[in-house]
Parts: C-alpha cells; sequence; structure tokens
C-alpha cells in the first residue's frame, strides 16, 4: 500500500474511464484508497483511464472488487459508510465525517441503485445544487466531497509540510 489511506472512495459500477482516472488522481491527492465496483465500463489499462491519472496513478491505492456483498465484506463497518445521490434527504454539509469514512458514489448514468440507498437513508447525502441542474460529473462530486471530508477531519496537518512537485 503506497500510503495509509485517509479515507476509502467506492465507485459503485464506474462507466467513465476519464472520470475514474480523475477520480483517482483525487485520492492520492488526498490520500485515499479507491475501490472500484464490478461491472466497470471500461478496462482499467484503457489509455484513458491512466491518461487523465497522469503520472500520479502509479501512487494510487486501487482495489477492485467483484460486486457489492465483496465490498462489504472488507469494508464491514457499516456506520463508517456514506452513500451520495441526489436522492439523498440530507446534504453534504449535515454529514460529521472522520477519517477511515467510506464514501460510496454511483455510476454516471443511473447512480446508486435503491436497494443499496434504501438500505441506510439516514447515511445518503447529496450536493445541494441551484436549478435547473440536476445533476453533476462523477469526479467533481468527488473532489467536493473528499475534500469537504478532509477540511471536517482537520485538513493538512501543521506537522505535514504540503509538497508542490514543481515548485509551484
Amino acid at each position: 500500500m503506497p500510503y495509509e489511506s485517509r479515507f476509502h472512495v467506492v465507485l459503485y459500477h464506474p462507466e467513465i474511464p476519464q472520470n475514474t482516472g480523475n477520480i483517482g488522481r483525487t485520492c492520492v491527492a488526498v490520500r485515499t484508497k479507491l475501490w472500484l465496483v464490478r461491472p466497470l465500463g471500461f478496462q482499467l489499462d484503457e489509455h484513458h483511464v491512466r491518461r487523465a491519472g497522469l503520472d500520479y496513478w502509479q501512487h494510487l491505492d486501487l482495489q477492485v472488487v467483484e460486486d457489492w456483498p465483496e465490498l462489504v465484506s472488507h469494508r464491514r463497518n457499516a456506520d463508517k459508510f456514506w452513500y451520495f445521490s441526489k436522492f439523498g434527504t440530507k446534504t453534504l454539509w449535515d454529514a460529521k465525517f472522520a477519517e477511515g469514512d467510506t464514501l460510496v458514489f454511483g455510476s454516471e448514468s443511473s447512480g446508486l441503485p435503491s436497494e443499496i440507498r434504501d438500505a441506510y437513508p439516514a447515511r445518503c447525502l447529496t450536493l445541494p445544487m441551484e436549478p435547473p441542474v440536476r445533476s453533476l460529473n462523477l469526479a467533481n462530486t468527488v473532489a467536493a466531497v473528499l475534500y469537504e471530508a478532509w477540511r471536517q477531519c482537520g485538513g493538512p496537518r501543521p506537522d505535514q509540510a504540503l509538497e508542490h512537485p514543481r515548485g509551484s
């Protein structure tokens, strides 16, 4: 494992390789493990995944599981799961995130299935937005949620220097 994971991001049946690549890059930036639940709408060695992940993909802590029950068997603590959906009854800002939380996102075209959402309605959150917008790009949503979770957990610690690889 390249780093000790701060959070866990789960993509349930992701379809767009560029989104997954961008999400992987964001996960590296926030020291988060990325879980992919099959089926995937692309091959992991696909050019677009690696291109969107840039040269950070090699640093990603990634695990692919065959189905939802396998994911749950790895991440057993249900009270550490947060589910994101346009059908959530609470907003992102109603949650109290903690390190080790598992943040679950559905596929780009159909979101999380109702059987997952309905199992834990109190843990199902939405990202508010003004009409006429109904949804955001998955990579943007994951980034907003992940950075809010990190902010709530104290962001970068004072003893942790932020590194800027190119001196920027």
